[in-house]
């Protein structure tokens, strides 16, 4: 059972490091920027930050500090790591600025957010991309040349190493009105994320997106400003939208893909054991957010289908109402391949045939 506290005002946290007491004031100096301070047997240890989009009892937050506990655990204590909910270092495009110039060490990023900057990233906004399948996306996320190598390289041409991709569940939407056929968006208030491409595609549904950060996406839905959004369940019940929402519809329409990345210069700087317990402890930790996804949005449904106080009608799309959105969908990907380019189209492409492959391995 996860701890949960749902929405929860930040309070913002100090950015300023507390050095180790041992070595001397121009080895604390000189390790400042990366968070490094000597300790008394002549091994460096490192006091970290890793900053997460979401709150803690929230998916990204009880991973940070799991892989936080487990790095600590693996390194001797050599390194710590303070773990940040949403808000406590900025937005999440705040975040992403971090994580580039090394203000934080380590942290979990939504491409949809990085889409101004990495164009490619785009491509996880595509909807009916992946498989329905849980297995298959778990064995492509992990394995996928195309996400590993090729988009991870466009990453790091920001100084943004990803680490690990990995989902934290089907996305579904909530609306003030049901969902159930295309034409049930049109001219409806669709909060995004900011990306062009999500935009453009739910223009494709006629409803009118807008980019919006999660933070006032409550407010926004409480007051009728916005008439609905688009989640996986936990999250969707933890932020309290189905409070103030009267329709949920399970569409699968998409897969939260998180990323869990790490500031590039830092991480080739580090020490070749600190280094290898960095990648082992993301290796350990990918069934451990695949089990903890799941886990929350059963849980979750459940509650969002029994709370009695804040009815929601659930409902779930059969197989041919999901198929007339796929329809509109699928051309995005022709847009997503003009917008980025023949190097994005290319990863696109290989990202198709790895998920084709990975179905047929079932």
């Amino acid at each position: 059972m996860f701890k949960k506290k749902g929405l929860l005002t930040s309070t913002v946290l100090s950015l300023g490091l507390v050095m180790a007491a041992c070595g001397s004031d121009e080895e604390t100096d000189a390790g400042a920027d990366n968070g490094e301070a000597s300790g008394g047997d002549g091994e460096e240890t490192y006091e970290l930050r890793f900053a997460t989009e979401e709150y803690e009892g929230q998916l990204q937050y009880e991973y940070a500090q799991e892989f936080a506990d487990l790095l600590e655990e693996k390194t001797d204590g050599r390194i710590t790591t303070s773990v940040y909910e949403f808000g406590g270092l900025g937005s999440e495009v705040d975040q992403f600025e971090m994580i580039q110039n090394g203000g934080v060490e380590f942290a979990i990023v939504s491409p949809g957010f990085t889409g101004t900057t990495v164009h490619e990233g785009q491509l996880f906004a595509l909807q009916f991309l992946f498989s329905d399948d849980e297995d298959v996306n778990y064995e492509v996320l992990n394995e996928s040349e195309a996400l590993n190598e090729d988009l991870a390289a466009k990453y790091e041409e920001y100084n943004v190493k990803p680490l690990a991709f990995w989902s934290e569940g089907g996305m579904q939407w909530t609306g003030h009105t049901e969902l159930r056929q295309p034409s049930d968006f049109e001219g409806f208030r669709m909060r995004t994320q900011e990306s062009s491409l999500i935009l453009r595609s739910y223009e494709q549904y006629g409803a009118d997106p807008t980019p919006l950060s999660w933070a006032e996406l409550y407010s926004s839905l409480q007051l009728g400003n916005i008439d609905g959004q688009e989640n996986p369940i936990f999250f969707i019940e933890d932020a309290n939208f189905h409070e103030v929402q009267e329709h949920m519809t399970v569409s699968d329409h998409n897969i939260y893909v998180a990323m869990t990345t790490v500031n590039t210069d830092f991480y080739n700087e580090l020490p070749d054991d600190l280094r290898a317990a960095v990648d082992e402890t993301v290796e350990e930790m990918r069934p451990v957010a695949q089990d903890m996804q799941i886990e929350m949005n059963e849980e979750l449904l459940t509650a969002i289908e029994e709370d009695d106080e804040n009815p929601t009608e659930v409902y779930t799309l059969t197989e041919d109402e999901r198929d007339a959105f796929r329809e509109l969908a699928i051309p995005m990907q022709d847009y997503y391949r003009d917008e980025v380019g023949e190097e994005g189209a290319a990863i696109l492409d290989k990202l198709l045939e790895e998920i084709e492959a990975a179905e047929g391995n079932q």
